[in-house]
């Protein structure tokens, strides 16, 4: 098979395979090398640590994630609505993704406190799903309460291996986004 991809997107098409399937620390740097088909020197050419990395697929990822989510409630305008599409995009991840959950999270379990480098990128993912909830409802404590669920929703449906908790945080969605 022809090797079309430069070696920087074959390295980091790679770790985006093996990181988000087995894990950060359950993948080494000679399994990332042999499955991108490079040399460990073009390795560290291109990434000089693991850590490095892992904050490129995050970033990456971070894009990914965003878009997908964009482009799947791209077409609702009503506030409950919206919401709840947001909600259907994780059973649509779950099933390409064969439930491996949320990348940050499951990287997040995986590092030390000292790696605040990859916990910035994490916290900053994460703080960007806080506003877009935000920019939905526009109250703070309901759009927390709604961020909350959402990411026990992706934890749940991992552990569980189905989208029974993202159902539930759906129907307690409808509930709380009653007109009143």
């Amino acid at each position: 098979m022809p090797i079309t991809q430069k070696p920087r997107e074959r390295i980091l098409n790679a770790a985006s395979k093996l990181f988000h399937t087995q894990g950060y620390n359950s993948t080494g740097i000679n399994q990332l090398i042999l499955e991108a088909q490079v040399a460990k020197a073009t390795m560290y050419q291109h990434f000089k640590s693991k850590e490095e990395l892992a904050i490129e697929y995050l970033s990456n990822r971070h894009v990914y994630w965003f878009e997908g989510l964009q482009k799947f409630t791209k077409e609702e305008n009503i506030t409950k609505e919206k919401i709840i599409s947001s909600f259907e995009y994780l059973i649509y991840m779950n099933k390409n993704e064969d439930f491996n959950g949320c990348a940050f999270l499951n990287i997040l379990s995986e590092i030390k406190s000292k790696d605040t480098a990859i916990l910035t990128i994490i916290q900053n993912h994460k703080s960007d799903l806080r506003a877009y909830f935000f920019n939905i409802i526009t109250d703070k404590e309901l759009s927390d309460l709604v961020y909350l669920l959402f990411e026990s929703a992706i934890i749940e449906s991992r552990l569980f291996k189905d989208n029974w908790p993202i159902h539930k945080s759906i129907n307690h969605i409808t509930s709380l986004l009653k007109p009143k």
